[in-house]
């Protein structure tokens, strides 16, 4: 209860206080990224460092759960529920929208809108949806995973897959409520973030299909629809709600980039993401630490510091969810797993959406630098899906598709919000419906807040700002996991004790003195 009346605060707050927090919140932003930029790259390196590490090393071969155990879902199963939870509908702008900031604003140095620019530009938010920011997921997934299914304990929290807090004493149990509350603080943030992004484009698109106009009322309208779907889906829990939205997801997903790639400059996609994976195997170090000591222009490292801490911000829902569906697999298929299906599914929009925007761009069809400059993304947005054919179709899609993927990822974020603020629940009992629903209506309400608030700089404030607590979160989980390997890897050997030789004493009576034959000792006999 102290969790919810927070965050009904900071709604209202959020609501109150509209566009005169933006200064704010810009201000807040722009210390973390001078200040604080170090930290969360260093995080991340050493995140991902220790996967890779993990998976294969000798570590990878150890299966979350008993010898015996076999997945309960094929590969492509996992991968797609994997990421069809993971994935909202930000994809779906950003992948659209990024590459034309990168464009005006090219890292390394480069000339804007140079040939070179146009390749980093297509290339970089591939990085910032790529390997660093899937393993992300890692910690939590692997160190929940392990205690459940190896361990045999029960995790309804992150705090309990976290060893070094783990006892009754009151400053243990203190962390442990930190933790939790942290955890739910940045879910909150990754969330706010994701609905406050979103339905401002939704609303541009759907006024540029329909004619209506795009206001505050349009937009409270389409609360009103998502608050109807996320409750019907979270009431039904996850079977029959949760995993029929999972399903739509990804063929949604497939139906938009095959669409897009058909109908589009096919060729030039194709020819762009070659030049793109071979550029991030050359940057991938560089772009993994930027932190610009001596400066530049620094809106490809503040992207992202913005990214890394939206990972953050999802990384314990996810690891719940991961960890959950993931018994008998081993470590490295797990985290091979997200690393093929999750980066290759972001990595493919960025290609296909990204790559469509910047030839557009490119050839001079349409100035979208100028009309994100001026009107801002939810007009780039609805510009480019206007420029293909069957117009009012793929807006429609569009729209149905970005409903879709706001549901699948906020329904399970609610889904398990309420388990960690249920005060018990037995192995394989659902958070009450009761419980359920409070979460949706937080969710809607602190997301409400925010689009109040409006503009990209105050999503990527509350974004940044959720994951920053969330960094020592992680580094406790990498020690814990760290900690339980390396207890298992150490089962002390039985210690073999040779029997004592024992020096047995032979009688021997001579012939002479006793007739017969010879009488051996009792020692001798035994």
């Amino acid at each position: 209860m102290p969790t919810f009346v927070l965050f009904v605060i900071a709604s209202i707050v959020f609501i109150l206080g509209g566009g005169q927090l933006q200064n704010t919140l810009s201000t807040i932003l722009s210390w973390i990224d001078t200040k604080m930029a170090w930290a969360y790259l260093l995080v991340y390196v050493i995140n991902f460092l220790f996967f890779m590490y993990l998976a294969f090393g000798k570590f990878g071969k150890v299966k979350l759960g008993d010898p015996e155990d076999k997945p309960h879902y094929s590969s492509f199963q996992w991968g797609s529920m994997v990421f069809a939870t993971a994935i909202d509908a930000s994809i779906l702008m950003l992948s659209i929208v990024d590459p034309l900031r990168y464009l005006q604003h090219p890292a390394f140095g480069l000339k804007p809108f140079s040939s070179a620019a146009y390749g980093a530009a297509h290339m970089y938010g591939q990085f910032n949806w790529g390997p660093m920011a899937w393993m992300m997921f890692a910690p939590a997934t692997i160190a929940i995973a392990y205690v459940l299914y190896v361990k045999h304990g029960k995790v309804q929290r992150v705090s309990a897959a976290i060893t070094s807090l783990q006892g009754d004493s009151r400053g243990k149990r203190i962390a442990r409520r930190v933790i939790d509350f942290l955890v739910v603080f940045g879910i909150m943030g990754g969330i706010g973030s994701s609905v406050g992004m979103e339905i401002p484009i939704i609303s541009k698109v759907l006024s540029s299909l329909t004619g209506i106009q795009d206001n505050m009322a349009l937009k409270i309208e389409l609360f009103l629809v998502l608050f109807i779907l996320f409750a019907v889906t979270v009431f039904h829990g996850l079977n029959g709600g949760i995993d029929r939205l999972s399903a739509a997801h990804i063929w949604t997903a497939l139906g938009l980039l095959a669409l897009i790639l058909v109908v589009g400059p096919t060729v030039y996609i194709l020819n762009s993401e070659t030049n793109s994976l071979g550029l991030m195997a050359q940057k991938f170090i560089s772009m993994s630490t930027n932190t610009l000591p001596n400066g530049g222009d620094s809106t490809a490292q503040q992207e992202t510091i913005f990214y890394w801490g939206w990972w953050l911000s999802y990384m314990p829902v996810m690891g719940l969810f991961i960890a959950r569906i993931s018994k008998g697999r081993t470590i490295k298929q797990v985290l091979v797993g997200m690393l093929t299906y999750g980066t290759l599914g972001c990595m493919s929009f960025y290609a296909i959406f990204g790559g469509y925007s910047l030839w557009l761009q490119r050839t001079g069809a349409v100035n979208l630098v100028h009309i994100l400059n001026t009107q801002g993304q939810a007009a780039v947005v609805a510009t480019v899906i206007g420029t293909l054919p069957f117009k009012m179709i793929v807006l429609a899609l569009y729209c149905i598709s970005c409903f879709i993927f706001l549901a699948t990822t906020i329904s399970s974020s609610a889904f398990i919000v309420s388990s960690f603020t249920s005060l018990h629940l037995d192995d394989g009992e659902q958070p009450s419906r009761w419980n359920r629903m409070i979460w949706v209506v937080v969710f809607i309400f602190f997301s409400f807040g925010i689009v109040m608030v409006g503009g990209f700089k105050t999503v990527q404030t509350v974004s940044t700002i959720a994951g920053f607590p969330l960094m020592l979160v992680c580094l406790l989980l990498l020690h814990s996991i760290w900690h339980l390997l390396t207890a298992k890897d150490k089962v002390v050997a039985p210690v073999v004790v040779p029997k004592p030789v024992v020096m047995r004493r032979i009688t021997v009576e001579l012939p002479r003195a006793v007739r017969g034959p010879m009488i051996l000792s009792p020692d001798h006999a035994r």
